[in-house]
């Protein structure tokens, strides 16, 4: 780990979600809610669109961690808090901004800290993914 540094930005990526996307989420993760592909009933109970499954968003989010650690390292543990829905939009989509910083480095490993926005809002409060790292 003494290659990481506290504060080191080691990823930064933006994910493109488009409504096809969704259908495609729901078909592999079998979840058919139609909050997530129909704006009349996403509004009828109060949302201001279609919105991108939770469990979407999070796996998106680690992505830039599992390509930059490649095969050097192992994602360990990974926890999020939803703080606020992404809203895919049937013509422009949604897109999601990931920064991947160190906020730990310890004997274990490393904690990163992710920072996932859509529209300039945190959509994941508390992304944090514990690493290790194969040793050289």
């Amino acid at each position: 780990m003494s290659e990481l540094t506290v504060g080191d930005i080691v990823a930064e990526k933006t994910y493109h979600l488009t409504r096809d996307s969704l259908v495609r989420y729901a078909g592999a993760s079998g979840d058919f809610n139609p909050i997530h592909y129909r704006d009349d009933v996403a509004t009828s109970v109060g949302l201001d669109g279609v919105l991108a499954h939770g469990m979407l968003t999070m796996g998106i989010a680690v992505q830039p961690i599992v390509e930059w650690l490649g095969t050097r390292g192992t994602v360990v543990d990974y926890q999020v808090r939803f703080t606020k829905p992404v809203f895919v939009d049937a013509t422009d989509g949604a897109t999601i901004a990931v920064t991947a910083k160190v906020g730990i480095v310890d004997d274990d490993g490393a904690r990163i800290d992710l920072t996932v926005t859509f529209n300039g809002a945190t959509v994941l409060g508390k992304a944090q993914v514990r690493v290790t790292l194969a040793s050289a």
